[in-house]
């Protein structure tokens, strides 16, 4: 529990700090003026920054760097999976297209000699996945056990990126997940990113901000590396749940199922406007300059 606290403490001040900064200036990219570069349009039609998931990164960062009782080995691993994740993931951020969307359509993308930026992402997490999986080899796993924990770890940041569809939506599903790891045993490791997401939930379900690719693939990768702590038989467990929901993205939509399930749906909405809500008022009436492809 003092883990926890700590690394959740360290998370949240750090990740606070580094919205704060970024949101004061943003970071301008390949010649574009920071505020058009990281702007979205959300799933009413308003503005939204991406900052959020850079903040997310940079605090969970600072907090694994920070969080006391990691071993070495395993706050490396930390560190390259989620910085390795929201590093690609800010890269299909910029620079992705809507001319294949998907894994599958990416990866058909791939099959035809085409590298879309999506395409990067999948292979750049896969190899950061993989390379965190076998820093963090415990001394009775063997080469199936890293390749499964490999997968785990990319496979939860492809995961936690489907749902950064709503406000607050992916934050609400990293929580719920970080709770279980947290108990069983990985609190050192997950704390710090649920820490820095939870401080910036506030944000995103003001529909101000949302984590956009980085901040949901690196949430979704630290919190795979967690659960690589499992015993082999639970790690099955829940890599066949992560391929089984991955797979099922393709075929249905998670907002959907949502939407129809009761329970799921108020959970979902909790702390944010009702559908029907008119627009929110805006102070900056630039901001509309800043709105770029339809997002969250």
């Amino acid at each position: 529990m003092k883990r926890l606290i700590i690394g959740g403490a360290l998370g949240a001040i750090a990740a606070k700090a580094a919205y704060t900064a970024l949101t004061r200036r943003p970071p301008a990219v390949g010649g574009v003026e920071g505020g058009q570069a990281w702007g979205r349009t959300n799933h009413r039609g308003e503005p939204v920054t991406l900052l959020e998931g850079p903040a997310v990164v940079a605090g969970s960062a600072a907090g694994l760097l920070l969080t006391p009782g990691l071993a070495g080995r395993m706050r490396a691993a930390a560190l390259l999976a989620g910085v390795g994740s929201g590093v690609f993931g800010g890269y299909d951020d910029l620079a992705g297209s809507a001319s294949s969307k998907g894994f599958k359509g990416h990866l058909s993308a791939l099959c035809r000699g085409e590298l879309t930026s999506g395409g990067v992402k999948i292979l750049g997490i896969g190899a950061t996945g993989l390379a965190s999986a076998a820093l963090a080899r415990a001394p009775r796993h063997n080469v199936f056990d890293v390749l499964v924990n490999g997968a785990i770890v990319s496979g939860a940041a492809n995961l936690m990126n489907l749902f950064d569809l709503r406000p607050g939506r992916a934050i609400k599903v990293g929580l719920i997940a970080g709770v279980p790891l947290a108990a069983g045993g990985s609190a050192a490791v997950v704390a710090a990113p649920l820490g820095a997401a939870a401080a910036l939930l506030p944000e995103d379900l003001g529909e101000r901000a949302m984590l956009g690719d980085a901040g949901a693939n690196a949430l979704g990768a630290v919190l795979g590396l967690g659960a690589t702590r499992l015993g082999r038989g639970g790690r099955l467990a829940v890599l066949a749940g992560l391929v089984a929901l991955n797979a099922a993205s393709e075929l249905v939509s998670f907002t959907k199922v949502i939407r129809c399930t009761p329970v799921l749906h108020r959970l979902d909405m909790l702390g944010r406007r009702p559908a029907d809500a008119p627009t929110a008022p805006r102070e900056d009436a630039a901001d509309a300059a800043r709105v770029a492809d339809p997002a969250q």
